[in-house]
């Protein structure tokens, strides 16, 4: 199986991860208007604790993928798939624990949390799908640790098809009992996702198994206890993380009342904040994403045979990657705030604010996640975790503190996710100079990707307006600035040097997006 550059990697991840939420946004579209803000509040008011255990989750697949790469690197084939039995043993009792949880002791978190009860049919619904999902990251981390996205990739297209085809279905079936039960119908739809998603994947591996010559391997508690040491804090930090999402699940319906606004208006305000301006945000999240999971199998195997040029070029690239899918896409929601709205909630385009705001955030949660990834495949898996625990306290006092007061009300959330990643990052950053001796060129990696930044956003809004007044349809001018700023963008990149052409040329990219 031929190994994948961190370019290409990226990319063919990046590609599919767009591709899922071009096919999520599109869900959005009918549940919104099916179900309005007030029922993406009780569809969104759950969904924390499920990413919870995504967050939780997300540890064993890159632990896989940075160990089975460096048993690869090794020769080791047998090792690689005992790491891959270990961690299917390990996702099986945490995925199934989960669920249970969930299911169980539905009414004790809605107590806690001080959910809204109307969120009960969210929160069952949720339960279903940990155990799948589970399942299904485990094979995910198996051909990452190959260095090949390409599987990844073709699961995460399968796993929003079904999401959205059965969410949208059991909402339409289900509105007429109520919005509270139309929005556990599209919860459902994250179970079905990984349940496709998985049997493409096991088919995949299956085939691949056999490619190795490999029939049986034997448990290794030597391995499990790796893979342990590996993925807690892994995990951990992607909680932590994700805590900062739960801390906006309780605190700010609560602290929103407590500002004078009524159970529905705080409903209403917390379901434009995550189930709109998260959602969007969330978009160039799914690149970083990719570039996390390219990141980890290639810096690791790197560190492990201590090619030093390899391990530095690597590592400058991550960044650079970084700020490249950051600074663009701040730019575009910010002063596209409202046309995208109106083309993602027709109807339903309330909270322009709340988004642009929310997008000024995006560079910092970027570099926290990619700086995060890459300190903890080389020298420091603890204290990635320690800065983005500093990150959540400073998050949670500044959150609760401002989301009280009428003026700023849910402003304050966002307020308080900047502040927590600019934490987070300056701590980062300290460490990578300080551990591994990281330069970074500012002006190629922030400086340059910012002036082709302005220079798109200036002609997407210029294209927007003009294509607005001569088809008067903000969804055909939306479309048409968004492409034609992604092929500026993209041509301003190669100008300035940021990315060399003839690497990505020379690597056959147009190759791999064949395969995809």
């Amino acid at each position: 199986m031929k190994k994948q550059s961190l370019i290409r990697g990226t990319f063919i991840l990046g590609f599919a991860g767009i591709f899922a939420k071009a096919i999520g946004m599109l869900f959005r579209i009918p549940l919104t208007i099916l179900v309005g803000d007030e029922g993406l509040g009780y569809y969104q008011m759950a969904y924390p604790l499920y990413m919870l255990f995504i967050a939780v989750a997300s540890g064993v697949p890159l632990a896989m993928s940075k160990m089975i790469s460096e048993e690869n690197a090794q020769g080791n084939q047998i090792g690689m798939f005992q790491v891959l039995k270990q961690a299917l043993l390990l996702m099986t009792i945490l995925g199934l624990g989960t669920s249970v949880l969930m299911i169980l002791f539905s009414h004790e978190l809605l107590r806690f949390f001080r959910w809204d009860n109307k969120a009960y049919y969210s929160l069952i619904a949720l339960g279903l799908a940990p155990f799948f999902i589970g399942i299904m990251s485990v094979f995910r981390g198996f051909f990452q640790g190959l260095q090949n996205m390409t599987p990844t990739a073709i699961s995460q297209i399968l796993e929003q098809v079904a999401r959205v085809v059965v969410g949208i279905g059991l909402v339409v079936l289900l509105l007429p009992r109520g919005i509270e039960y139309a929005a556990g119908g599209a919860t459902l739809g994250a179970a079905a996702g990984g349940i496709l998603g998985g049997i493409y994947l096991i088919g995949k591996y299956i085939k691949v198994r056999r490619s190795f010559l490999i029939r049986k391997v034997k448990l290794n508690p030597i391995v499990m206890e790796r893979l342990l040491r590996t993925a807690i804090p892994i995990s951990l930090g992607a909680a932590v993380g994700t805590v900062m999402n739960v801390i906006d699940s309780f605190v700010v319906p609560q602290k929103l009342l407590e500002a004078g606004f009524t159970s529905r208006q705080a409903t209403i305000l917390y379901g434009q904040l995550t189930g709109k301006a998260a959602v969007l945000v969330n978009v160039p999240l799914t690149l970083s994403a990719a570039l996390c999971a390219s990141v980890v199998p290639i810096i690791s195997a790197a560190f492990i045979l201590n090619n030093r040029a390899k391990l530095n070029h690597n590592i400058a690239s991550a960044i650079k990657i970084s700020t490249v899918i950051a600074l663009p896409s701040l730019a575009g929601l910010y002063f596209l705030a409202s046309p995208v709205l109106n083309l993602i909630f027709r109807g339903q385009a309330e909270g322009e604010l709340i988004l642009k705001y929310s997008s000024l955030a995006i560079p910092l949660i970027i570099l926290a996640q990619t700086t995060t990834v890459i300190l903890q495949a080389t020298t420091s898996k603890k204290m990635p975790v320690i800065h983005l625990l500093i990150g959540c306290i400073v998050k949670m006092v500044i959150t609760s503190a401002l989301v009280s007061m009428p003026g700023i009300n849910v402003y304050g959330a966002i307020i308080g996710t900047f502040a927590a990643y600019a934490t987070a990052v300056i701590l980062n950053m300290s460490l990578l100079r300080k551990t591994l001796g990281v330069k970074v060129d500012l002006y190629k990696v922030f400086i340059k990707p910012a002036y082709a930044s302005i220079a798109m956003i200036l002609a997407v809004v210029f294209i927007y307006v003009k294509a607005y007044n001569y088809t008067m349809s903000n969804s055909v001018s939306c479309l048409i600035a968004i492409f034609i700023g992604i092929i500026i963008y993209g041509m301003l990149i190669m100008a300035f040097k940021v990315i060399d052409f003839n690497e990505i040329k020379n690597r056959k990219i147009q190759k791999v997006i064949k395969k995809v």
